[in-house]
């Protein structure tokens, strides 16, 4: 679909707010990340939550990933339906109506999941023994993200070994904070050790976040690495040196609707658009054509610029590299593909939308 180029038409004749994804950046992105993992001796997991797209995904897994990471059961059956076949839920799956799609998943595809309690381990068991479904489980470990996982070795050892018939444990699973490699590192350490000492196999030990994915190397025993952000790439990546603006493959094209000030302009673009995270960062976007202008606050549908050297004028177009492109691809129905100034192909973002 990507190479059909089913429409060749300019940027400037599109309807905004609209998402532009730079196809040659996209290519790039991929094969660089492929590279550096084939090089340092690791599989690539890609993270699907930041693209949404089945044919992104195709790109990633025929670069040489060996599969793909979903975030929720609802993008991995978008995904098993395009034909994506090895698929990572990192997320504890709860509740019969989901552990029931688990269980028809598991029957179609090689299916992993996350785990970092007995509650989600015995709901494992449950509906592998009373579906007679296989699949795979990775117990999630807290390496200093303070999110999800057990927070010591022996804690991952027991819901390990509770594991039994279908369910079946398969390793390690861990979400660092940014700038967490070394941290993580010395725990998963500490944690290898331990499954090693009490006789336990670990066959995999999966880590992720487009942040740090450049020292993934650094980190003995990692077997996958899932980044998400790396395809896209955006500002905030730039902001942590993991990428460059030259790296940024999607950009949101917003017109100015209103100057009602010579230091304040309005462009069409707010929270549904463009997000409200920053992320640490002053303002809420880069505009690539007027770098010194500040998106300084965002309403519903209103974007507010501000500078004093100068503004776009009513009726003019910008392009804007988000501060946290994930989030805006679930905010769209419809990507563009461009090419340079042109726009090659739109495709659906399938599963836009899928938080189930």
């Amino acid at each position: 679909m990507i190479e059909k180029q089913a429409f060749v038409m300019n940027i400037e004749s599109l309807s905004t707010p609209c998402v532009l994804i730079d196809i040659d950046r996209v290519k790039a992105n991929i094969q660089r990340a492929q590279d550096y993992a084939d090089k340092n001796g690791f599989m690539l997991r890609p993270h699907i939550k930041t693209h949404k797209i089945p044919a992104f995904a195709h790109m990633q897994v025929e670069a040489g990933a060996c599969g793909i990471t979903c975030q929720k059961l609802g993008e991995a059956e978008v995904m098993a339906e395009a034909g994506l076949d090895d698929i990572l839920i990192s997320y504890n799956i709860i509740g019969f109506d989901k552990l029931t799609r688990l269980a028809a998943l598991a029957k179609r595809i090689r299916l992993t999941v996350a785990a970092d309690s007995l509650f989600t381990i015995n709901g494992y068991n449950q509906i592998a023994t009373a579906t007679g479904v296989t699949f795979d489980v990775l117990i999630e470990c807290d390496t200093g993200g303070g999110r999800c996982g057990v927070q010591t070795p022996d804690e991952a050892i027991a819901l390990a070994s509770a594991l039994k018939g279908g369910a079946r444990f398969a390793g390690l699973m861990t979400y660092p904070a940014a700038g967490g490699t070394k941290e993580m590192a010395e725990r998963l350490a500490e944690i290898l050790a331990s499954f090693e000492k009490a006789s336990i196999d670990v066959q995999t030990v999966s880590a992720g976040g487009t942040p740090d994915l450049w020292k993934a190397h650094t980190v003995p025993g990692i077997t996958e690495y899932r980044p998400g952000t790396y395809i896209y790439m955006d500002r905030s990546q730039v902001a942590v040196d993991a990428a460059t603006p030259d790296d940024c493959a999607l950009t949101i094209l917003a017109t100015v609707v209103s100057k009602p000030l010579s230091d304040r302009a309005i462009i069409d673009a707010g929270t549904k658009t463009l997000t409200s995270d920053l992320l640490g960062m002053k303002g809420f976007g880069y505009i690539t054509s007027f770098p010194d202008v500040l998106i300084s606050g965002l309403s519903e549908e209103h974007g507010i610029l501000r500078s004093e050297n100068g503004l776009p004028e009513i009726g003019e177009q910008v392009r804007i590299v988000p501060n946290h492109a994930c989030v805006v691809s679930n905010m769209f129905d419809t990507v563009y593909l461009v090419s340079g100034e042109r726009v090659i192909d739109a495709l659906p973002v399938v599963a836009r939308g899928r938080v189930v």
